[in-house]
């Protein structure tokens, strides 16, 4: 038993800590703000503890958590400046003396476009927008931290992330899909418990690395929309061409649809044995249909 860190309790951290949070003595996660570090407190006092850390300024609190803690789970995103953990806290983690693992969540969108080709963790990332080769540096950055504190760092790279809440059963549900239409256009996706399960299998195999944790069926975009409206009996969504949609999205959203590619997940499979349990958006979404 022992202390885990989490910076930044986003979706995927999250979910994580619920499902597999009973392995560790203590769980130490970061939060924005004040006000959600006090109400996650409240809800969740015992093992757990909420301490702010806003992206900038490092705290004597966080630094404490730091030396404290046996694994890390990094799943913030980089800001213009770099990881905004190893600037805050580059000093600290370098000299941490329990710390035994980290996981760094990162993105398949470091990848950059490959025209719809298949890419595995041997392809040399080819990023070209901003976020992508910010995502790109720091996972470098913790890679190298790595070898110089003689401990694994395993890099998730994730694909479009789906689960409870964040799905195209919700979207037809709402009625606020939008399926749009750009031929050729593929993407993987991967379900939240899978991420879940990644997680634990690398910090339970102290895995070093990169790994791919997608999917086994890159699928073009509109297909999860037409799955779930006839698992909910609903209409489906008039299509809507890119070019017509494009005008409409925000630069991070029509920079995920101008690249292209098929993501491999073989090293997931052997090299940290998992086994998907949503192999496919279809089992994904047949699950949480069945449960509501």
């Amino acid at each position: 038993m022992s202390t885990l860190l989490c910076f930044g309790l986003g979706y995927a951290a999250d979910h994580y800590v619920g499902r597999y949070g009973d392995g560790f003595q203590r769980i130490i996660g970061t939060v924005r703000g004040a006000e959600r570090a006090a109400v996650l407190n409240a809800r969740l006092a015992g093992r757990f503890k909420a301490l702010v850390f806003d992206g900038s300024v490092a705290t004597p609190e966080v630094g404490g958590a730091i030396a404290e803690a046996a694994y890390i789970l990094v799943s913030i995103p980089p800001a213009e400046n770099g990881d905004p953990v190893l600037a805050a806290f580059g000093d600290v983690l370098a000299n941490a003396q329990h710390l035994r693992s980290i996981v760094y969540l990162s993105t398949v969108g470091v990848y950059g476009d490959h025209g719809g080709a298949w890419v595995d963790e041997d392809t040399p990332p080819k990023a070209t927008s901003a976020r992508g080769c910010a995502r790109l540096a720091a996972e470098r950055g913790w890679q190298q931290l790595g070898p110089r504190r003689g401990i694994p760092v395993a890099v998730l790279r994730l694909a479009g992330i789906y689960g409870p809440g964040r799905n195209a059963l919700t979207q037809i549900a709402r009625g606020n899909a939008r399926r749009i239409v750009k031929p050729g256009q593929v993407f993987n996706r991967i379900h939240v418990d899978d991420i879940a399960q990644t997680i634990d299998a690398a910090f339970s195999r102290r895995a070093s690395g990169i790994f791919n944790v997608a999917d086994n069926e890159p699928s073009p975009p509109g297909d999860p929309l037409v799955f779930a409206a006839q698992l909910l009996g609903r209409e489906l969504p008039p299509e809507i061409s890119f070019e017509e949609a494009a005008p409409t999205m925000t630069p991070m959203a029509l920079s995920f649809w101008q690249e292209c590619r098929r993501v491999k997940n073989d090293k997931l499979k052997h090299a940290l044995g998992v086994t998907l349990a949503y192999p496919t958006y279809r089992e994904g979404l047949e699950a949480m249909f069945e449960k509501k």
